[in-house]
């Protein structure tokens, strides 16, 4: 066999269902009347596959989106689960935010995505309004893709969340 030719890389997350999660998300949005959302879908290795700014969605929430989803890849779970179980140890959260050059963004509104055997695919990570409000955009554009969130449920005030 020739090294000529280049070998293509087994990819976790295809564009195809990265851009679907990321349209699903901004559909989720708009039909629960959430503020102008960015979202940014990693595969399992935290690498970019997509990045979609609604208009009016400010210049920060790209960079914050990639943090949350960097962070649950980064941790291997929720970046709400991040968040409740730092609450009392700012010191570790603290370390992990130095760790990760800043990229770190401990709040909800990072969910992995999972296929069916639940491992680990890649994560969404989504800013423009209030965290429980924007991990609930992505763990619903996950569940209507036909895959797994984790968390598999929202938090149960979501809709209470305010900025």
């Amino acid at each position: 066999m020739s090294d000529y030719y280049v070998h293509r890389l087994k990819v976790s997350m295809p564009l195809a269902t990265a851009e679907k999660l990321a349209n699903e998300a901004l559909a989720v949005g708009h039909e629960a009347g959430l503020l102008p959302l960015t979202v940014a879908v990693l595969d399992a290795g935290g690498v970019l596959v997509v990045l979609k700014r609604e208009d009016g969605s400010g210049i920060l929430r790209g960079d914050i989106a990639i943090g949350k989803a960097w962070g649950a890849l980064g941790m291997g779970i929720s970046s709400r689960t991040i968040r409740d179980r730092l609450r009392e140890r700012p010191a570790f959260q603290s370390a992990l935010a130095a760790a990760s050059d800043g990229r770190f963004i401990p709040v909800p509104g990072g969910v992995l995505v999972l296929d069916d055997q639940n491992d680990v695919i890649g994560a969404i990570g989504i800013s423009g309004d209030a965290s429980d409000k924007d991990e609930y955009a992505a763990v619903t554009a996950i569940q209507r893709s036909n895959l797994k969130p984790h968390p598999e449920q929202p938090a149960d005030n979501w809709r209470d969340a305010g900025l």
